[in-house]
């Protein structure tokens, strides 16, 4: 896929890791948020946003100087070397991308039907997804150039009608429903939801995927990262304290999935709905549009290491490597056929273990790739404690996550065995 066309530049870059982290959580995350953290929802995601820059410190370091669409998976190997742990990690990483691609097909098509009125079924959700997935698969058949054209312009319409959202919302807070709470369930409120949110910043190792194919990458992919997460972090905060300003904590609640629409009623009347309606499409199309292409781009890259099949990496039409049009097909399998809300949980839960194995690997090439190792040795100990607080919150609300989370990783090791063996690759 690198082959073709222009490469991308930073602010292209920039939006493709805007256009994922701003995605259907956004609009559908603060009823959630709500009942976790209460009237300390912008607290939390400001907590969230630190633990996704202590991540970020490694993926900069790293990812200025190995140059690779393989993304954390060439920083593990390059630290701990290629092993049945790589390997699975690898497998992993991939697939959390197809569940992602259908996630968002799926969000897309629950947006999209009710807007225009549209009587949903599966049969009106199935062909929504269908020609959505199809439509983005024939975007990045086209090269990285113009999928970082098209989400650049789609994330700017994006943070436009946020932009509208927030200038108006905070002319209408009422300023005691953000008074924050530090006492004890306060702050107990503000740590689950962070553990939860920090997910939400995930995206921005998007830019590490595509670093083969962005100019300059030695000085992009860092301001990229550290560009994306700001950007992010802000309007994060911003809506959070618009919809908790405007709403109560009990309305917020009630309103769950479409809590942020709700929000923006009392300001926005029946206009609200339809404005933030629109942006959660634009939302979802632009996290869909960067995730396929990225998915795609690990896949190749994985596949070119000996990670994945060879399959993944051969040229198909118009160019471009199977490996996409598996991504997209396999995407495509999960929207139509599957319930997979708690598989999210459980990619959420993979990827923090992804960001451990990067702060690992990260330290032990600290001396030849620079980074303090007593920061990052502290980095670990905090993202440890992430991810720990991250299964607990599992173990108490979403059991079947957390097996399934267990279940998962043993799978992805045993897929892996039996690949190596039957490719009668070592072990390192």
């Amino acid at each position: 896929m690198k082959s073709k066309n222009k490469k991308i530049g930073l602010w292209e870059a920039v939006a493709m890791a805007v256009g994922t982290m701003i995605g259907a959580s956004l609009f559908s995350i603060f009823g959630v948020g709500a009942k976790i953290a209460g009237e300390n929802l912008p607290e939390a995601f400001i907590l969230s946003g630190i633990f996704a820059l202590i991540v970020a410190y490694s993926y900069a370091k790293l990812g200025g100087k190995i140059i690779s669409n393989a993304g954390p998976i060439a920083f593990i190997i390059n630290g701990i070397g290629d092993n049945l742990v790589t390997g699975a990690l690898a497998i992993l990483m991939w697939l959390s991308y197809v569940v992602s691609i259908s996630l968002f097909a799926k969000g897309f098509a629950g947006y999209f039907l009710p807007l225009f009125s549209i009587t949903i079924s599966p049969l009106s959700m199935g062909i929504i997804e269908v020609l959505l997935i199809a439509f983005f698969t024939a975007i990045s058949s086209l090269g990285s150039r113009a999928v970082g054209k098209l989400e650049f312009y789609i994330v700017l319409i994006k943070l436009s009608i946020l932009g509208v959202f927030i200038l108006l919302g905070f002319l209408t807070i009422n300023p005691g429903y953000i008074v924050p709470s530090f006492n004890a369930e306060g702050l107990h409120g503000i740590l689950s939801a962070s553990v939860v949110f920090f997910l939400s910043y995930m995206g921005f190792g998007l830019i590490t995927n595509a670093s083969e194919n962005i100019e300059n990458p030695g000085k992009n992919v860092p301001l990229a990262i550290f560009i994306s997460i700001a950007v992010v972090m802000f309007v994060y905060v911003a809506v959070s304290f618009v919809a908790v300003g405007n709403l109560s904590l009990t309305a917020l609640i009630k309103a769950q999935d479409n809590a942020l629409a709700v929000a923006a009623e009392p300001f926005l009347g029946s206009f609200g709905f339809i404005l933030i309606s629109i942006g959660a499409l634009f939302s979802i199309s632009s996290a869909l549009n960067a995730t396929l292409y990225g998915g795609a781009n690990i896949a190749y890259s994985l596949a070119k290491d000996g990670e994945l099949p060879e399959v993944f990496e051969r040229k198909t039409w118009f160019k471009s490597t199977e490996g996409l049009y598996i991504t997209a097909v396999l995407g495509l399998f999960f929207a139509l056929e599957f319930d997979i809300g708690a598989i999210a949980t459980i990619t959420s839960a993979i990827f923090t273990i992804i960001y451990i194995f990067v702060l690992i690997s990260h330290y032990r090439l600290a001396d030849k790739y620079g980074g303090n190792k007593g920061f990052i040795l502290l980095n670990i100990l905090i993202l440890l404690f992430v991810f720990f607080a991250l299964t607990f919150y599992q173990w108490q609300t979403q059991r079947n996550a957390f097996y399934g989370t267990i279940i998962t990783l043993l799978s992805a090791l045993i897929i892996e065995y039996g690949y190596r063996y039957f490719k009668k690759r070592k072990f390192a």
